[in-house]
């Protein structure tokens, strides 16, 4: 890193804490507002937590594992605050960073993080944390999600990626490894290196097809945006199962590009439209996007998950010659007029 990059870095730093302490002398009034929700990463630390404890048992089934631990907490009077502390390095870096995933203050994220990699090297999800808190550009971001990425090969060893391969997000210790790797192509991406980014993203849902991630809504976005339809079509039928808004549209725009205004593709539309039926109002204009802004939390068939949809697609049906009109001619008055005075 260049020294101007590392002034400009510490200065950015000190602005941040001068925020964090005028934040803190606000008048109490402002607690009364709720926070950010938590980051749902923290949460893995009770998995952790259930994982020693079951170091400890010797379960002839999973219906034995699955008993003791109901009973272990219910009954026994057991608490996940009894299980073992963590035990090696690496172990014990990733609960530094489950604090720091637990904090709304950047600045100690960061502490944390740090804190981590002094412990262990090897753990991934301190070099995502960095790469969240630190990274001024993608250029930045790569090198730390790179990092990230060497530092979950070498916790995980080459066997796992063989042995547990289309499994791999059931495996705790992977996670962290994986979100690197999304980090990593999400960086590629914008740096203009799509091929790498598509790579990344077709090398993680081969490892965890299930694709816990979301991983398959990046990946479509990214080939509807370079024009590879025929890998979108194979991905759409890989998760035919998929009802959220993002795929239904996504698939009726794809239909809509191949074969045009056919009728599996107005069929398709219209069953995009019963799914979530605001989608529309946003995408021909008649609700303003920036009047209602991105929510945190989305909720399927809610109003908040059109408006993360048309956030990230609207690009590719302004692309796609003639397909925002076929929507309006496929979209029933009733419809939307119905749900455009909500």
């Amino acid at each position: 890193m260049t020294k101007k990059k590392r002034q400009r870095k510490e200065r950015n730093r000190e602005q941040k804490l001068r925020q964090q302490e005028a934040i803190r002398k606000e008048p109490e009034e402002i607690d009364e507002f709720p926070g950010p929700p938590p980051d749902r990463r923290a949460m893995e630390r009770m998995t952790a937590r259930i994982g020693r404890i079951m170091e400890e048992q010797d379960f002839e089934s999973m219906e034995e594992a699955n008993a003791f631990i109901s009973r272990y907490i219910s009954e026994g009077g057991g608490s996940l605050e009894d299980a073992p502390p963590p035990a090696t390095p690496l172990e014990q870096a990733q609960e530094l960073v489950y604090d720091a995933f637990d904090t709304d203050d950047p600045l100690r994220k960061v502490e944390l993080a740090e804190e981590a990699l002094e412990v262990s090297g090897d753990c991934a999800d301190a070099y995502v944390l960095l790469a969240e808190e630190t990274a001024e550009d993608a250029e930045e971001a790569r090198e730390l999600y790179e990092a990230g990425i060497k530092a979950g090969e070498r916790a995980l060893g080459e066997q796992t990626f063989t042995e547990q391969e289309g499994e791999f997000w059931g495996i705790l210790e992977s996670r962290p490894y994986m979100r690197a790797r999304e980090g990593l192509a999400r960086a590629l991406w914008a740096l203009g290196e799509r091929e790498q980014a598509l790579s990344h993203y077709r090398r993680m849902l081969e490892l965890n097809p299930g694709d816990n991630q979301g991983v398959r809504y990046e990946l479509a976005g990214c080939l509807l945006d370079e024009g590879h339809d025929e890998e979108l079509g194979e991905l759409l039928e890989q998760y035919e199962e998929e009802a959220s808004a993002y795929w239904l549209y996504t698939r009726a725009l794809f239909r809509f590009r191949t074969e045009g205004a056919s009728e599996r593709a107005n069929r398709e539309l219209k069953q995009a439209t019963e799914t979530n039926p605001y989608v529309p109002l946003y995408l021909l204009g008649r609700k303003n996007f920036l009047a209602q802004g991105l929510s945190e939390l989305v909720g399927l068939g809610d109003e908040s998950e059109a408006v993360s949809y048309f956030a990230t697609a609207l690009s590719e049906w302004l692309k796609t010659p003639g397909a925002v009109e076929w929507a309006r001619e496929n979209t029933e008055e009733e419809i939307l007029s119905s749900f455009e005075q909500e």
